[in-house]
């Protein structure tokens, strides 16, 4: 249970951190969309450990085996099959906490409701899982592509050190030109600095990443329950660590009168209806209205920490955990491509739902 996303556009992940493997099962990918195996694997990069000296070191290739639903370089219309082998999964660097509870992870909550864990990890709950989101997201990508919808996301906070620039006035191809993928290049060695202080302090630290969708026609999204806004909120918030949402004006909008929030609209030279400001982000009753979709992703501070933290074990008993093996000290340069798969996941399923919304 609950491991699908999606309601044409499906996809069924499955695999844990220490297992064999983890991949996902595509479905409703329209017959003869070009399927460009370069590009997934580019995207499994962009996510994958050991990228640069401020994530985790842990050495996976992420090398994607595409298993069904490809034939002669086209998707057939039937389940595409896509798996990544585990290979540098060292199990024995969590037999400590077998027994003990780490905070702020998924431990007593597993126990909680399985009566069982694999402590490896974190077994399904590792952030691992998300190479899957990100396989899947590359094919939803690249029929987004033929559709001229363009997703992209960017680190915008780390701690204190926060981006003020509205992304209108940001030079977004410059994210992958540093390990942080933060579009300004001065405060993103800062935001590297501050990453690395941390990590030499057996600490960690949160950030946020924004992300923009440029091309969504109007009209994409359900009324009440399956709104635009709220499918987005939840495909973000199922990211692990993510422990907030906002799009458009966001809370900030609270302190505006309606006067001044209020996207006055007007026909521009081509005829299309168009709004003079975006504090909806694009989105207006749960339904896109044409114009740019933007939104902010808050995420925690990493909860395995390379100190020594007061916790419990499986009996109650006090004991003292302390984070072994290889973590991000930030998720954030890592959750980029994420944030990006699943965004596409969402509007690839509205596209197509809208499309049966119109033919009946």
């Amino acid at each position: 249970m609950s491991n699908s996303f999606g309601k044409i556009f499906k996809i069924s992940t499955f695999g844990e951190s220490h297992g064999a493997a983890v991949g996902v099962v595509v479905e409703g990918v329209p017959a003869g969309l070009p399927i460009d195996v370069a590009f997934i694997q580019a995207e499994l990069d962009r996510r994958r450990p050991g990228q640069s000296a401020i994530v985790t070191q842990r050495k996976e290739a992420d090398v994607v085996q595409i298993l069904s639903g490809v034939f002669e370089g086209k998707a057939t219309g039937t389940p595409i099959a896509l798996m990544v082998w585990n290979e540098d999964a060292k199990s024995k660097d969590y037999s400590h906490i077998a027994q003990s509870y780490r905070p702020s992870h998924a431990d007593f909550t597993y126990d909680a409701k399985y009566g069982l864990r694999d402590y490896r990890g974190g077994g399904r709950s590792s952030a691992r899982e998300t190479l899957a989101r990100v396989a899947a997201g590359a094919i939803a990508k690249l029929f987004l592509t033929h559709h001229h919808i363009q997703v992209q996301a960017y680190t915008s906070q780390v701690g204190s050190l926060q981006l003020h620039t509205p992304y209108t006035a940001l030079d977004l191809s410059q994210t992958e030109q540093n390990d942080v993928r933060c579009p300004d290049p001065a405060l993103a060695a800062q935001m590297i600095d501050l990453i690395k202080a941390v990590r030499k302090q057996g600490d960690s630290i949160g950030g946020v990443v924004s992300a923009v969708i440029r091309g969504v026609p109007a009209g994409l999204g359900e009324p009440v329950f399956d709104k635009l806004h709220a499918e987005l909120g939840k495909a973000m918030l199922s990211i692990n660590a993510v422990k907030g949402f906002e799009y458009g004006s966001g809370f900030a909008g609270v302190s505006m009168l309606g006067s001044e929030h209020n996207d006055l609209f007007y026909q521009d030279e081509q005829g299309s209806i168009r709004t003079q400001t975006n504090h909806s982000g694009g989105i207006q009753g749960g339904i896109s209205n044409g114009e740019d979709i933007y939104f902010r992703v808050a995420f925690k501070p990493v909860a395995t920490l390379m100190r020594d933290q007061d916790s419990v074990d499986a009996q109650g008993n006090p004991v003292v955990v302390s984070g072994k093996g290889r973590h991000d000290p930030c998720v954030v340069p890592r959750a980029v491509p994420i944030v990006e798969a699943m965004v596409a996941l969402v509007i690839a399923d509205f596209w197509l739902r809208n499309q049966l919304t119109r033919l009946l």
